[in-house]
């Protein structure tokens, strides 16, 4: 009984004084990644139901990761100057709409270009959900809202993976159309209950020499710290992206069925939402220098270990090494790029950020498509290892003697209307 209640106690603590309308925003997180299907079974899509090779499904993940790149900064300026709100409305109704269109394209040029406009799309939303969370939430309590918005990611991925799977032996299209159907839930409660939160301009607020206005993407571009976090996130990106663009294909040519793919990688679902929450409490308060360096050590290594896979459950064990490495790194990255972020620049930096993600996800299948098809995928999971050696030894040099969360805020970080507003919207728990 005893551990009922610190299970209790612990759950709600790590739920409770945050606002009405992170919850909302984490709701609508939540209801798509229920709905996701392309990103995780695109290269099963192509390679077995379509039967293009594992460098054209490559090729064709490689476009959707330069729409990301494309959108990512567009995106972050549009967050700053029209408002989180109107940036998650467009990205969620255009991302509903490319997705529905890629279900039923045939050729493989209009089936490229579509895979583009989606990754466009889709990308477009993460600036405005990421500076909207930070507007909202305490800078305090950032760390814990983070983590509760990544578990929310991976509690529909978990159930949408495994789902999937199925879905795909029956009918990719319905994969498509259920994604695209929940993407348009999601603009709906956008719409109906999130409020605009971006802060008030210094000028309107007579707040003078804060700099807001010396704000641009150059500005973000000579943040050398940023820039080297940017880059050690995209190297880290690059492997995480393997665990849905070289795995499936590396099953796949062994002989695995999607659902084996899907109860696979739905581990890395499980886990993460089983784990998160407790995680975060152990993890809240520590160096995020070391967080970061064992991380990445356990994402590189990790993947590494899939060499050795020969079966659903070996490769499901490999899943939970480099899930725990997700589990870490995604809250206190996060932490550390709002942490390094001027207020009244949030969005740009975070586009910025996102587009490190977006690159990776441009690169990581052109790298995977080509090391699988001349070397064997042995030879990717060597290179993740190596990949994830050179960003622990980043991270343990690029942080040496950055102060503590509590210590350092954001330049310039005044709370806003809605900010405050938010603030007196706390609720106990969910």
């Amino acid at each position: 009984m005893s551990v009922v209640v610190g299970l209790r106690r612990a759950l709600s603590e790590s739920v409770s004084g945050l606002p009405r309308a992170f919850w909302w925003l984490w709701a609508s997180t939540l209801v798509n990644r229920l709905g996701a299907f392309v990103a995780t079974f695109m290269a099963l899509y192509l390679t077995i139901d379509r039967g293009y090779s594992a460098s054209y499904a490559g090729l064709v993940a490689a476009l959707h990761g330069l729409g990301g790149v494309v959108s990512s900064v567009g995106a972050g300026v549009m967050t700053d100057r029209l408002g989180r709100r109107p940036t998650l409305l467009v990205a969620q109704v255009s991302t509903a709409l490319s997705v529905a269109l890629l279900g039923f394209v045939r050729d493989p040029v209009a089936i490229a270009a579509v895979a583009f406009l989606v990754g466009m799309a889709s990308n477009a939303s993460r600036p405005a959900v990421q500076a909207m969370m930070a507007d909202i939430v305490r800078p305090e309590d950032r760390i814990r809202a983070f983590s509760l918005n990544y578990w929310a990611i991976n509690l529909g991925f978990a159930v949408s993976s495994a789902a999937a799977g199925f879905i795909a032996e029956y009918s990719y299209l319905a994969g498509f159309l259920i994604e695209a159907g929940m993407t348009l839930v999601c603009a709906v409660l956008v719409f109906v209950k999130l409020p605009e939160s971006r802060p008030a301009e210094p000028e309107e607020r007579g707040v003078a020499g804060s700099g807001a206005a010396a704000v641009s993407l150059w500005s973000v571009l000579r943040d050398g710290r940023y820039m080297s976090v940017v880059g050690l996130s995209f190297l880290v990106a690059v492997i995480f992206q393997q665990g849905y663009l070289g795995l499936p294909v590396a099953m796949g040519e062994a002989g695995f069925t999607p659902a084996d793919f899907g109860m696979a990688i739905a581990v890395n679902g499980v886990l993460i939402v089983v784990l998160q929450i407790p995680v975060t409490r152990f993890i809240e308060h520590r160096d995020p220098r070391l967080l970061l360096v064992v991380s990445s050590l356990l994402a590189g290594y990790g993947f590494g270990l899939t060499a050795f896979a020969g079966s659903v459950g070996v490769f499901a064990l490999t899943v939970c090494v480099w899930t725990l490495a997700e589990i870490v790194n995604a809250p206190t990255q996060t932490g550390l790029v709002v942490r390094l972020s001027p207020v009244h620049g949030r969005g740009r930096y975070q586009g910025v950020y996102t587009m490190s993600w977006a690159v990776a996800s441009l690169v990581a299948p052109l790298m995977s498509g080509f090391v699988i098809d001349h070397w064997g995928s042995e030879w990717l999971w060597g290179i993740c290892a190596v990949v994830g050696t050179v960003a622990a030894v980043g991270y343990g040099a690029l942080m040496r003697g950055l102060g503590d969360e509590t210590s350092v805020t954001a330049a310039g970080e005044v709370p806003g209307p809605a900010a405050k507003a938010a603030d007196d919207g706390r609720v106990g728990a969910l």
